[in-house]
């Protein structure tokens, strides 16, 4: 099966993350990029996963279209030839983006994420069980891992180039944003979140909680960027496997987090670089996942070649 470990592409590398790679296309747009690294614990792994890049960008343009009627976002088209005709630059490099490229207009992105729980689990689990707190603000006592906020919680949290991104309060938030354009982010992202769950609850998958990144346009709207709703940047749990009280078997890596835990539970590994080698059975098994994810909550099966129209406008085309 094709796998893409880094793409090289005959434009400038504007920035290389954990899993993209993002390149200038002129002063107006990006080209994004999605590789099949992944990464767990911080550290990005030896062995790529199969579809996994063509999972996040394909599902991130899903949604993009789908939920375009909630407010303006980045995103241009996903579609190979559309693509090509737009930077002829790329002409012959067909096969090394098919699925997994996006053409965005470029933006100045907000320094926070704007993290949506609707269940109590991860990070916010245990600083609860540490202190009954998430990001120092109190929570109400006697909550389960894994159970349902009454209504979901807006948690910021800084942006982190390296190493884990830090929880913060609301309060945190408006003091660097000011107070309008944080109730505005927060708006906009539960309503993301409510619209996105309800589709996906339809299509027997929980987004436990998510985070959104927004950045400000050319003409100083504040639009949604770079992945959404995916199963790198949410939780997702089977609905019909839900039961609160312990942590639920998930739509994601878990069989990779699992596997490398118990390597360190072993001292067998101690979570730093370089990675130990995967062997097979785990990596099928968390290409799976991903598949599986995507054609829950499309209803396709996931192909090598993109799909959705073009959108200039930046709104919804569904």
């Amino acid at each position: 099966m094709n796998v893409l470990t880094a793409s090289r592409l005959p434009l400038p590398l504007w920035r290389k993350g954990k899993v993209r790679e993002v390149y200038e296309v002129d002063d107006a747009r990006l080209l994004l990029v999605a590789s099949d690294r992944v990464s767990a614990f911080d550290v990005v792994m030896a062995e790529p996963v199969p579809m996994k890049g063509r999972v996040l960008t394909q599902l991130s343009a899903f949604w993009f279209q789908t939920l375009g009627h909630l407010g303006p976002h980045h995103f241009l088209t996903a579609d190979t030839a559309d693509i090509v005709a737009e930077v002829p630059r790329l002409a012959g490099c067909e096969e090394e983006i098919r699925g997994r490229a996006m053409l965005v207009r470029r933006t100045t992105p907000i320094a926070f994420e704007c993290v949506v729980r609707g269940y109590l689990s991860g990070s916010a689990w245990q600083e609860y069980r540490r202190s009954g707190t998430l990001a120092g603000a109190r929570l109400p006592p006697g909550l389960q891992e894994s159970g349902r906020f009454p209504a979901p919680i807006f948690s910021p949290a800084t942006k982190a180039e390296s190493g884990h991104d830090e929880n913060v309060t609301e309060a945190t938030m408006a003091q660097a944003l000011g107070i309008e354009r944080t109730a505005a982010l927060k708006a906009r992202s539960l309503a993301l979140f409510e619209a996105g769950g309800a589709h996906a609850e339809r299509h027997g998958i929980i987004i436990a909680d998510t985070k959104f990144e927004f950045g400000i346009d050319a003409g100083g709207a504040v639009v949604l960027i770079d992945e959404v709703l995916t199963p790198d940047s949410s939780r997702f749990w089977p609905a019909d496997r839900y039961s609160p009280g312990s942590a639920q078997p998930s739509f994601d890596k878990q069989p990779l987090r699992d596997y490398l835990a118990g390597l360190r539970a072993r001292g067998a590994w101690n979570g730093d670089a370089p990675p130990p080698p995967l062997p097979e059975e785990v990596i099928s098994a968390t290409s799976a996942r991903y598949v599986e994810a995507y054609r829950r909550i499309t209803g396709e099966e996931i192909a090598s070649a993109p799909s959705g129209p073009r959108n200039d406008r930046g709104g919804s085309v569904s």
